[in-house]
């Protein structure tokens, strides 16, 4: 009797435990470059524009809308009592400035086919470890900014070095003094590190789970190795020039998988 009363109180405990998780909704609309984290209880699956996301056991899931995404994305979610919706979110656009950057070293703009090459296998290895969807909710802490600057360079922005164009910006680069300490914007797992990278020279990516991951680029020294856990605003290195760079600052960019978002959208991120 005393057993039955005890699993009736731990399923019931379980059951409330449940029914209370908060409820964060679908966003009415996404913008470009934007990051959308939901948090559904009853739902149990869930696929963004055709690609099945992790649903964590709270009902947590997490997409993003890419720089030139036109939308609407098509959410399908499957409950847990078996119904099925599609729900369509609006991705709101935005204008593009273009930003002109001189006095790069000729050879990172258009580099010859040996170094081309080297490049490509470097950067290769990073979309890999991109490629991770880690069990981890890292992300649901919010970020902090990882220094403290003036924004010298906005995602998004179309880039055209020493007159010639070049794809757009994938991050947010933050001017700050040559060794200025980086901290992690939030907790996260280091799948990349590497001083040395030709276009990026100081390289470390941090993933924060669902497939999300921040990188910073042009890094003076890394504090951290792969494999490495660390916490919101512990230091992971320190800022630089190194790679194509034409002064000291931080490059922070964040993924959704293989999706580039604007890290100034991210949640507890505000303009300064």
């Amino acid at each position: 009797m005393c057993r039955r009363l005890s699993g009736a109180l731990l399923l019931l405990g379980a059951l409330v435990a449940h029914a209370a998780e908060p409820v964060l909704p679908l966003p009415a609309a996404l913008s470009q470059g934007g990051l959308a984290v939901a948090r559904l209880p009853e739902v149990s699956r869930a696929s963004v524009g055709g690609k099945l996301v992790r649903v964590g056991a709270d009902g947590t899931f997490v997409f993003g809308a890419g720089r030139d995404e036109k939308g609407p994305l098509a959410v399908n979610l499957t409950y847990r009592d078996g119904h099925r919706e599609t729900l369509r979110i609006p991705v709101t656009p935005r204008d593009w400035p273009v930003e002109r950057v001189n006095g790069v070293p000729p050879k990172t703009v258009n580099p010859p086919p040996d170094i081309a090459a080297r490049i490509r296998r470097e950067q290769a290895e990073v979309v890999a470890a991109r490629d991770r969807d880690d069990d981890r909710e890292d992300f649901t802490q919010g970020f902090i900014w990882p220094v403290q600057g003036r924004i010298s360079g906005r995602f998004g922005n179309q880039r055209v070095y020493n007159g010639d164009p070049k794809s757009p910006h994938s991050g947010m680069d933050i001017a700050v003094p040559q060794g200025t300490p980086v901290k992690a914007p939030a907790d996260g797992l280091v799948t990349f590190a590497r001083p040395d990278l030709y276009l990026t020279g100081g390289t470390v990516l941090l993933d924060h789970g669902f497939g999300l991951s921040s990188n910073f680029l042009h890094l003076s020294r890394l504090d951290v190795k792969v494999g490495q856990r660390v916490r919101q605003g512990e230091v992971i290195g320190a800022a630089g020039m190194t790679g194509r760079a034409t002064g000291p600052h931080v490059h922070w960019g964040f993924n959704w998988f293989g999706v580039r978002l604007d890290p100034l959208l991210l949640p507890g991120i505000a303009a300064p």
